[in-house]
């Protein structure tokens, strides 16, 4: 797609775009990014607290899976998506217009788009899984996910994959196979549980995709923006089948459903805002994380154990993480004007 090609904000210097891109293109996309942030541009600094709000974020993410699942078991995966998505956007877009709601130009308007449509899918089948199989091994085996956005991120953002991003990603992997070989056999999966393994499957390929479309929306829109548009267009696209197939949940089904709702909008601009400030490759080893709050929440919620597996594999994830973290903050890339004014078009009213 034309509007992939032009993510190369993930390497802030444009003048070393993608070999098909002039720079005049790749200077008029960094005028797009600078209007769309308030005429700031991002740069590559510490990244030390992005990778702190990172995990953070990912414990609210993982808290809020514990909460659709129970209202996916009382409800369906489909119901509990789509109104945590109804009352995700009720309680962002007042945000968005308290800070002035200014409509987003196209290009950014598709991404959002095609970001909140991957999303809807993803969601309404990973929900689904989680009504089939335990939480914690949900988690791990979506965790093929990351290692596919690291390549996807070379493709799509122009970023080099170094050596220890590759590393922490294997390492997470390594850990991640170790938990999924005790926690499925214990669990004796039959195939009463395949549906909900492929569904899995399905939504594994397009959390790879949400990944890398998550570091590209980053880069253009604030986190507030991206919650509030994100839910919307879950809405939009989840609310086609809701005459057919929504299910009304009674009132303690509908407060987990809301405080998801709320769990997930802040995990969202906490993410947006991160990834704003560092590369999809540093931030997508700190994924694998999910799998202790995984493994906490579902003994918790769900009495469902923790054995020695998941700890030695949740030990081999956190490693692969502390790898993958960078040991010094990056120097700043400079980002030179271009050398002819760009002529802009007048603001639609």
């Amino acid at each position: 797609m034309k509007i992939v090609s032009l993510m190369t904000c993930g390497n802030p210097r444009f003048g070393e775009c993608l070999p098909h891109i002039s720079n005049s293109r790749a200077f008029a996309w960094l005028n797009i990014v600078r209007e769309t942030n308030g005429g700031q541009v991002l740069h590559r600094g510490s990244v030390l607290i992005p990778l702190l709000i990172t995990i953070f974020a990912v414990a609210l993410m993982s808290l809020m899976d514990a909460f659709m699942k129970g209202a996916s078991l009382a409800v369906g995966a489909y119901s509990a998506a789509t109104l945590r998505s109804v009352i995700g956007a009720a309680a962002s877009a007042p945000f968005f217009l308290a800070r002035g709601g200014r409509w987003p130009v196209r290009v950014v308007l598709r991404v959002h788009c095609i970001r909140g449509t991957v999303a809807a899918f993803m969601m309404v089948l990973f929900f689904h899984s989680l009504t089939v199989l335990p939480l914690a091994v949900a988690i791990a085996l979506s965790f093929v996910a990351p290692i596919i956005a690291l390549f996807l991120a070379a493709i799509l953002l122009g970023e080099s994959i170094g050596r220890r991003a590759i590393s922490a990603s294997l390492l997470g992997l390594a850990g991640t196979g170790v938990i999924v070989a005790g926690q499925l056999t214990q669990a004796r999966l039959t195939l009463q549980t395949l549906p909900g393994l492929l569904a899995l499957l399905a939504s594994a390929l397009l959390y790879a995709w949400n990944l890398v479309l998550q570091r590209q929306q980053a880069l253009l829109a604030g986190p507030v923006e991206i919650a509030t548009f994100q839910n919307i267009v879950v809405t939009l696209v989840l609310g086609v089948a809701a005459p057919f197939a929504l299910t009304v949940p009674a009132w303690p089904v509908l407060a987990d459903i809301t405080i998801a709702a709320f769990l997930s909008v802040c995990a969202l601009m906490l993410l947006a805002w991160a990834y704003a400030r560092a590369e999809a490759q540093v931030l997508v080893p700190l994924e694998y994380s999910g799998l202790v709050w995984a493994a906490l929440l579902g003994w918790l919620f769900f009495s469902e154990g923790v054995d020695p597996e998941t700890v030695a594999g949740a030990a081999l994830i956190v490693g692969g993480c502390w790898i993958g973290a960078p040991r010094k903050p990056p120097a700043l890339d400079a980002i030179q004007p271009p050398m002819r004014p760009i002529r802009r078009r007048a603001n639609r009213r």
